[in-house]
C-alpha cells in the first residue's frame, strides 16, 4: 500500500521517496510482522488454549495442555506486512502469496481436523500430498509459460560457473518436486519446542540476501550469478517471514507457549522451497536446508530399512527424536540443530562467492 502511495505522498513530503527502496521497505516489513506476533499472540493463545494436540508422544506428555494453529497468525501478519511494504503488482510476489494461502488453508484443515475432531491422523496423506503437488505444478506452470517473466529452465550447479543443464518442460516437474520436498520436510521438523521455527529462521535469512543479490544487476553479475529481473522485490516477503518467525519464537522456545502446528510448517516449506525456485539456487537448497534434509532422510531411511530388513537405523524418526532416546534433551536437541543451520546458512552464502 505505501509503495503506491508514495509517489503522491512526496508530493507533500518529500522524506517519504526514501519508501520506494527495496531495503527500507524490508526492514519495515520485518519490523510490522515482528511486533504484530509479539503482541497479539498473548491474546491469540488465549483464544487457542484449547486447541491441544489429542495425541502426544509419550515423552512428551507434558506438552498435551499446549495449543496449536500458532501459524495462523504468523501467516497473517505476513500478509498484512506484504499489504503494507510489498509491490503487489510484482509476479513473484503474487506467486508467494498464493503458495503461503494455498499450503497454510491446506494445514489449517489438517489441524482444524485433529484438534477440533479429535482425529490424530487429520487430513488423508493422499489428499495432502495431491494438493501440495498441485500448488507446485500451477508454480511450475506460471514459471514457466508467463510470457512476461521470460523465466530461465536452467539449472545451475554450485561451484561452477559454467556448467548449467536446460531442463525445459522439466522443470515444471523439479519446481513441483521441491515444492512438495520442501513442505513436507518442514513439517517433519517442526517436533520440539522452536525447532522448526529456528531452522526456517536461519534459511529464510540466507534467502533474504540471496534474492536481493540475484534481483540486484551489478551484484549478481559481479558474483557470477544469474539475474532475475524482479525478483528483488521478494527481499520484503522474504523479510516480513523472518520477522514473523522471531515474534513467533519469542512464545514457541522451550517451553513452548504454543505451536504452529501444519497451518505454519506447511506453507513457511514451500516458501522456502519457491525462495531456493525463484532465485535460481534449487540445488543450493539442500545445504542451507540441511537440517530438513537430514530430518526427511532419516524418515526414508527408516522405512526403508525396517520394509526391507525389518530393522530399525535410529531409535525413532524424524531424526531429533532419534536423539531424544538417545539422551539428548530437548533444548540440546534444538540449539544444537540451530547450530548447524547456522553453519548451513553460512556456508550457501560462501557458495555464492566461491565459483
Amino acid at each position: 500500500m505505501f509503495y503506491f502511495l508514495v509517489p503522491y505522498i512526496v508530493e507533500i513530503f518529500s522524506p517519504f521517496n526514501v519508501f520506494r527502496y527495496i531495503t527500507v521497505r524490508t526492514v519495515c516489513a520485518a519490523l510490522t510482522s515482528l511486533f504484530i506476533c509479539l503482541f497479539l499472540f498473548p491474546s491469540f493463545i488465549r483464544r487457542v488454549k484449547h486447541m491441544a494436540h489429542p495425541k502426544m508422544l509419550e515423552f512428551h506428555q507434558n506438552k498435551d495442555k499446549t495449543p496449536s494453529m500458532g501459524g495462523l497468525l504468523i501467516l497473517w501478519s505476513m500478509l498484512v506486512s506484504n499489504f503494507l511494504w510489498a509491490d503487489l503488482k510484482n509476479i513473484y510476489v503474487l506467486m508467494l502469496i498464493l503458495t503461503l494461502c494455498w499450503l497454510g488453508l491446506l494445514g489449517f484443515f489438517d489441524d482444524y481436523l485433529k484438534l477440533t475432531k479429535m482425529n490424530p491422523k487429520g487430513l488423508r496423506p493422499r489428499i495432502k500430498i495431491i494438493a501440495q503437488i498441485g500448488i507446485g505444478f500451477i508454480l511450475g506452470l506460471i514459471l514457466y509459460y508467463h510470457p512476461a517473466l521470460n523465466f530461465s529452465s536452467l539449472l545451475y550447479v554450485p561451484f561452477l560457473k559454467k556448467i548449467s543443464f536446460d531442463l525445459g518442460p522439466y522443470y515444471i516437474l523439479l519446481t513441483t518436486f521441491i515444492i512438495v520436498a520442501t513442505s513436507n520436510a518442514v513439517n517433519l521438523t517442526d517436533g520440539l519446542d522452536g525447532l522448526a521455527a529456528g531452522t526456517v529462521l536461519m534459511a529464510a535469512v540466507a534467502f533474504g540476501f540471496i534474492l536481493y543479490t540475484v534481483g540486484n544487476a551489478i551484484f549478481s553479475q559481479y558474483l557470477n550469478l544469474p539475474f532475475v529481473p524482479g525478483i528483488g522485490e521478494t527481499t520484503v516477503f522474504c523479510w516480513s517471514l523472518v520477522g514473523a518467525i522471531l515474534g513467533f519464537l519469542w512464545y514457541n522456545c522451550y517451553p513452548a507457549e504454543i505451536f504452529m502446528g501444519d497451518t505454519g510448517s506447511l506453507p513457511l516449506g514451500g516458501i522456502i522451497g519457491l525462495f531456493a525456485i525463484i532465485s535460481k539456487q534449487e540445488i543450493s537448497l539442500i545445504i542451507v536446508g540441511g537440517i530438513f534434509v537430514m530430518e526427511a532422510l532419516s524418515v526414508v531411511i527408516q522405512v526403508i530399512s525396517f520394509r526391507s530388513r525389518g530393522k530399525r537405523v535410529f531409535k525413532m524418526t524424524p531424526l531429533h527424536h532419534h536423539f531424544e532416546l538417545s539422551g539428548w534433551k530437548e533444548s540440546q536437541v534444538v540449539v544444537r540443530f540451530w547450530i548447524l543451520a547456522i553453519i548451513f546458512a553460512l556456508f550457501t552464502l560462501i557458495t555464492l562467492k566461491i565459483r
